[in-house]
């Protein structure tokens, strides 16, 4: 039995891991999007490190595109077996999925109209380029999906169960426990996906995992400890004020669209029942946001017990009178061009695609403005560069001069930091092997493999892409 690390070893993006059995019966776990402008993964979502049509399993951990983001590809480059996910995971892909397929559409065809323009002038012929899968091939792979409770062991095949436990990160999320039937007796197989925090609003905490042989587990803030929940709501109220109302200005929080927008709708929605929310329009400016929100609402075995009671009082926790979901392209247009002070709440989270790029250029050279960043960015992002303190960025292929504020507040962020990390994995140590740190960069994972020892774990192992590993 072995594990092929193909996607997010030493990156924070494009889950993907292959474990393949003693008879060489292989399983998926993950297929992820690569998302980031690093010139040597340039390659990586157009190729695959196996052949789509040799797995007979998939298994996914989360609706995140950076986990199933190159499904409808896999399915359109030879994969037919089923996708095994969780219900919530199952219904936030029928529209993440779609939605991916529609932007890469619109950049390729952005990109082709500069190309032929180009073209035309210099008289030479060029190479279109084409959207890495479509909309067709998106609801095509739907298909393959199964969704399955919480807790329930699974037959994959005689010798190989699938258990989903609450991974606490978005809605839906799960880490994946594999038990299978080997010739040196039985092997348990841990696979983290994203690691959520404890104590955080809507969802559930991460459910402990069971003990196993072998984990792979995220390490995205493994070198970080994010500051505490009671100074979040006081900060960002902070910056609100400041942004809005002393500056008149916008402040515009990229976001992604499941998880992180539903959550800073929530806390908004708290504040303002509290009396505390300032009076000004707060404007969700994503129609894949929008239709997350209402997917939201059809999950509640999802919530954790304090959503469910104030649902008692407010039986909309992510609606409030002045928030306003926008759908239409002429509508978040009209924001750009707006004076108005706002807060405007816009995917993707890296502000590498979607609405939030346009808001991005007409808000940026702007000192009254505010970007908050409410999580990780990929370094070679507009949103990576921003938290890096890049005194200009490109948007749209110009140059733009940063006057407006940036703020970070990574306590945001539905990963779990080093030390939360730590307390999901060390019970696992009397049994584990080995630890496999995946999804996280590299000189951070080694930080973490170094905090980890201290605590007693034994061998943590930072695989590179495409390399294989044995198991006994």
């Amino acid at each position: 039995m072995k594990i092929k690390f193909c996607g997010a070893a030493r990156q924070v993006t494009g889950s993907c891991h292959l474990i393949t059995l003693e008879d060489n019966y292989k399983i998926l776990l993950d297929c992820g999007l690569y998302q980031g402008y690093d010139e040597e993964m340039e390659d990586f979502n157009a190729s695959w490190l196996f052949d789509p049509a040799d797995i007979d399993m998939m298994v996914l951990s989360h609706a995140h595109i950076d986990h199933c983001g190159r499904i409808p590809k896999l399915v359109k480059d030879g994969y037919e077996g089923p996708i095994h996910c969780t219900h919530a995971t199952f219904s936030l892909c029928s529209i993440m999925l779609r939605d991916s397929a529609m932007i890469q559409e619109r950049d390729a065809e952005y990109h082709n109209k500069r190309l032929l323009r180009k073209a035309k002038k210099s008289k030479k012929k060029v190479k279109l380029k084409k959207p890495l899968y479509t909309s067709e091939d998106a609801a095509n792979s739907m298909n393959n999906f199964v969704g399955h409770g919480y807790n329930r062991w699974l037959q994959l095949r005689p010798g190989v169960d699938l258990l989903f436990v609450d991974a606490g990160h978005i809605l839906g999320s799960a880490s994946v426990i594999l038990r299978i039937q080997t010739s040196n007796g039985e092997r348990m197989i841990g696979f983290t996906g994203d690691v959520g925090r404890p104590n955080r609003p809507i969802l559930r905490d991460p459910a402990p995992l069971l003990p196993v042989d072998y984990v792979i587990t995220e390490t995205t803030y493994g070198s970080k400890v994010h500051s505490e929940k009671p100074d979040e709501v006081d900060r960002f109220l902070s910056i609100l004020q400041h942004t809005c109302i002393e500056k008149q200005g916008k402040l515009i929080i990229p976001a992604f669209s499941v998880g992180r927008t539903q959550e800073i709708v929530y806390m908004m929605d708290r504040l303002e029942n509290e009396g505390r929310l300032p009076s000004l329009p707060v404007y969700v400016d994503s129609p894949l946001a929008v239709n997350a929100t209402q997917i939201f609402g059809g999950h509640p075995e999802c919530f954790d017990d304090d959503l469910h009671d104030y649902m008692l009082r407010d039986p909309n926790p992510f609606g409030f009178n002045e928030l306003s979901y926008i759908k239409r392209v002429e509508d978040s247009k009209r924001l750009n061009h707006s004076q108005e002070p706002c807060v405007i709440i816009s995917s993707s989270g890296m502000m590498n695609a979607g609405r939030v790029k346009h808001h991005l250029y007409n808000n940026i050279a702007e000192e009254k403005n505010t970007f908050l960043i409410a999580g990780y960015c990929s370094p070679g992002t507009p949103g990576g560069k921003l938290r890096a303190g890049a005194d200009e960025v490109s948007v749209f292929g110009e140059m733009m001069p940063v006057r407006a504020g940036v703020e970070v507040m990574d306590s945001f962020s539905a990963h779990a930091d080093q030390q939360e990390l730590l307390s999901h994995l060390l019970p696992l140590r009397d049994r584990a092997k080995q630890y496999f740190l995946v999804h996280g960069e590299y000189e951070k994972q080694k930080t973490f493999a170094g905090v980890m020892a201290d605590a007693g774990a034994k061998q943590c192992y930072t695989p590179e892409l495409g390399e294989v590993v044995e198991l006994d």
